[in-house]
């Protein structure tokens, strides 16, 4: 018999460094031994923010799973700003290589929607144009 789902919550949180707050209260999970757990799995994604989705069951134990790195955070890092335009593809405020991008993409290849490298290297090359950072061959 499987356990009944109590609440289904999806946060972002800094890798390693996860610390109780109002939201993981409200998904009915052990703050202190969530966090301690997620810091563990994460430690090496320290300064990174880090998608979680948590599954809280009725006897207050949880599952999470751990996800991928915005692209944006990724991008950002690789092109060495600390945000993106405010006007997008009409303002260029920094530069990524095509490697960059095909790193950025194999890492983020699980959770986007596209089977090869070459559709995940597409979807991350519009994103870093829509933030004003150019891919340079």
């Amino acid at each position: 018999m499987s356990k009944k789902i109590a609440k289904v919550v999806k946060m972002e949180l800094p890798g390693g460094d996860a610390k109780p707050g109002p939201k993981l209260a409200s998904a009915g999970v052990n703050m202190g031994k969530f966090c301690t757990d997620f810091n563990a799995k994460t430690a090496d994604r320290r300064g990174q923010i880090v998608p979680v989705i948590i599954t809280a069951y009725e006897d207050k134990s949880y599952d999470f799973a751990i996800k991928t790195s915005p692209v944006a955070g990724l991008i950002l890092k690789a092109a060495g700003v600390a945000k993106g335009s405010a006007t997008g593809r009409k303002t260029v405020i920094g530069h990524i290589s095509r490697a960059q991008l095909r790193e950025i993409a194999e890492y983020k290849l699980p959770d986007l929607n596209c089977n090869d490298i070459e559709a995940a290297m597409k979807i991350v090359e519009g994103s870093a144009n829509n933030m004003g950072i150019v891919v340079d061959d």
